[in-house]
């Protein structure tokens, strides 16, 4: 069957090619990279399908990781790049409209069973080379009685030149040999090696039949056996080894030796610990993060009869501010004293602390008495916010509002108990802050219905009163138009047309500037399409870019890149026909969960443009670890080129910027450009393209089709 173009089979295939790009140079194999994605494309339709399947099968990831091994791709850098790879494009591409956050949760749960098929995998390839060892071992050990010396040569290369620990001891346990690896793994001479007895390797994380196996071996019940043991080390650490030991027997078949083989697995051991710790723990506070608590919720609301859950839903009062005033690295360490002294507060059995993301934090309390808990729970909450906290010689005073939800197991779903939460934190902070709230179904109804109906900007959407105006973007070089900025319009029934700056703040402190920018986005880009049809052939000319704004809320929403990918394929127009534009003040001392989203988009190909640049104060340091493109150097700047002769200090500070960007491969786009001479200096110092009522005032797309049309036929 033929997949529709851009339909589920071409997105599974972006995804398979990212992740065979992401691990092919760490992968010992002959084939070239399109053989690799191809043989990468199976393992994708298994991801997918677990992925979306209605009953949650972990086998499949185990068996996708399995799969990773027997493909070569036994470094351990290819599962990490494997494991990024997964989390970061497999629900983005393969994810279908289905619920994001279930996804997200099935996506990490797959991660984990990649990860336990690729280590249970990896350990049964290098036992089936053990085997092989020692199969080695017990022909030249045979061989030994017919041909002494032959034997003893190929037997001593096996055994000194093996990369794994081979030791050799008597029935009582004694050390008879031991090769350079053993050794080097246990970090100790031969003759102290050799001085201590089999029976002595004991460890208290020993398996119970670990010694039952080595009693049966050496009473000749049994000819090997294998498993996962720990040593300890002289300096006291412990080694974690895949331990096989055979059973040597003499011509007559009497037990007469026994041979251990060791791999050294401590590094794959903490690896493995490692990932497991890392995608369920928050890398700031070490608090569980949202995916462990989601799964700790899902476990008490599925209790059985009798049991109940209770939940405080804490958001600190005022945290922005902090990170405005004092930066974020001050709000960093503000935050992990508030972790500290949350995990302080949940110290009885089956109370648990977490940290959602923000300065947002859960507290869950299990059991049949959590009326009572979860009250106490939030009092010594919030008594251990009371105390100021020492920030950057600044004493901090922590407030916080918290919604608790109570109730039986059973009733409600994860995601229905954490909005009812929320709504109940958010009553606590309209109420003042610094305090708790029950919640209470009646009021969680009101505040939905309140949401849904009381606001004006949601009837605006839905009658159609926006509108979108569109401004020229011009190549100051050649002067032709290169595209445009979308800037949306809201023609009030009774204001008239209002500009961005007297709805976009409202729409911004309600959270409704998502769907907004949604539709803005998407007819912008269905306009960008009508032009570039109504261009026909004029290639040549260029392909007509659309700008569009986001704004801070549309960069922390996490349906962005979904969005975007949804709207560029409906539309059929390649990513790189838009660009975003991103205010520099949003991006201030943005971390990397932060610059995620964008980072996603700019690696699809849609260009990132640094609006207002200049006004925000930032490091010009930082512009290295963005991920625009673009530089949109604010009008202030400029507005002394409206004049001659012009500043000199504005022209050396515009010359230094626009270089700065050149050097790191970022266009500049210059905004207020009001005359002729302006555009002609600002041509000389390197810009660009320029936008401003020099060019055109922002109006109806046809006006841009024919400024375009006009540069196209020359």
């Amino acid at each position: 069957m033929i997949a529709e173009p851009d339909g589920p089979e071409d997105r599974l295939r972006r995804f398979a090619t990212i992740w065979s790009r992401a691990v092919y140079p760490v992968t010992s194999t002959s084939s070239t990279r399109p053989e690799f994605e191809e043989e990468l494309l199976p393992l994708a339709r298994r991801l997918s399908d677990a992925l979306l399947a209605r009953a949650f099968d972990s086998d499949e990831g185990k068996a996708v990781g399995a799969a990773l091994v027997d493909a070569h791709c036994t470094d351990p850098e290819a599962l990490s790049h494997t494991l990024d790879c997964v989390d970061a494009y497999l629900v983005l591409y393969c994810g279908g409209d289905g619920d994001q956050e279930d996804l997200r949760a099935r996506c990490a749960r797959l991660q984990h069973a990649m990860s336990a098929g690729f280590a249970r995998a990896l350990r049964e390839r290098t036992l089936a080379e053990q085997e092989a060892i020692a199969e080695a071992a017990l022909k030249a050990q045979g061989v030994v009685a017919q041909a002494l010396h032959a034997s003893e040569a190929r037997f001593r290369a096996v055994f000194e030149g093996a990369a794994i620990g081979i030791g050799m001891a008597d029935l009582e346990g004694n050390i008879l040999q031991v090769n350079g690896a053993l050794l080097r793994m246990f970090g100790i001479s031969e003759q102290a090696l050799r001085s201590r007895n089999v029976m002595e390797w004991t460890h208290p994380d020993d398996a119970p039949q670990t010694w039952r196996l080595y009693d049966e071996l050496v009473r000749g019940e049994r000819e090997h056996y294998h498993l996962e043991k720990a040593f300890y080390r002289p300096d006291g650490t412990a080694l974690w080894t895949n331990l096989t030991v055979s059973l040597l027997r003499d011509a007559d078949g009497d037990p007469q030796y026994q041979l251990a083989l060791m791999e050294d697995t401590t590094e794959r051991r903490l690896l493995n610990l490692r990932l497991r710790y890392e995608a369920t723990h928050d890398a700031l506070t070490g608090l569980p993060n949202r995916t462990f608590f989601f799964e700790r919720l899902e476990k008490a609301l599925g209790a059985g009869e009798g049991q109940r859950f209770g939940l405080c839903y804490l958001d600190l009062d005022g945290f922005k501010t902090i990170n405005d005033s004092l930066g974020h690295a001050a709000g960093d360490r503000l935050l992990v004293e508030v972790a500290d002294r949350l995990q302080s507060c949940a110290t009885a059995p089956g109370e648990m602390v977490a940290r959602l993301g923000g300065d947002e934090f859960v507290a869950l309390t299990t059991g049949r008495d959590t009326q009572r808990e979860v009250d106490e729970l939030a009092g010594r909450i919030m008594n251990a916010l009371l105390a100021p906290i020492s920030v950057d010689g600044r004493e901090l005073t922590v407030r916080g509002s918290i919604g608790i939800v109570e109730g039986p197991a059973g009733e409600r779903s994860p995601a229905e108990v954490l909005r009812s939460a929320d709504i109940t934190m958010y009553r606590a902070k309209s109420a003042g802050g610094n305090r708790f709230e029950l919640a209470d179904p009646e009021a969680d109804a009101r505040a939905i219905t309140r949401h849904g109906l009381t606001t004006a900007l949601p009837t605006a959407l839905e009658r159609g009163e926006f509108f979108i105006e569109y401004q020229p973007l011009v190549h100051l070089g050649d002067g032709s138009v290169r595209g445009a900025e979308a800037l949306v319009r809201w023609l009030h029934p009774q204001h008239g047309v209002l500009g961005p700056d007297r709805f976009i703040p409202l729409a911004e402190h309600t959270g409704l500037i998502v769907p907004l920018g949604r539709w803005v986005l998407e007819q912008s880009v269905r306009q960008a399409r009508e032009w570039r049809e109504l261009r026909g052939g004029a290639e040549a000319a260029g392909p007509l870019r659309i700008n569009v704004n986001l704004s801070p809320c549309q960069l922390t929403h996490p349906g962005l890149v979904q969005d975007t990918v949804d709207i560029l394929e409906r539309t059929g127009i390649e990513p790189d026909a838009l660009c975003l534009e991103v205010t520099e003040s949003a991006l201030i001392g943005a971390d990397d969960d932060l610059l995620k989203p964008l980072r996603r988009l700019a690696e699809m190909g849609v260009d990132i443009a640094l609006d207002d640049f200049g006004t925000g104060y930032s490091n010009l340091a930082n512009l290295r670890r963005l991920p625009v493109s673009i530089l949109k150097l604010d009008r202030s700047f400029t507005q002394s080129m409206q004049q001659f002769p012009a500043d000199p200090v504005d022209l050396k500070i515009v010359e230094g910027i626009v270089s700065l960007a050149h050097s790191l491969d970022l266009a500049v786009t210059v905004e207020g450009v009001e005359t002729g001479a302006q555009a002609e200096q600002l041509r000389i110092l390197g810009c660009d393209t320029a936008q401003g009522w020099y060019y055109a005032r922002p109006g109806p797309p046809e006006r841009l089709h024919e400024l375009a049309l006009v540069d196209a036929t020359g």
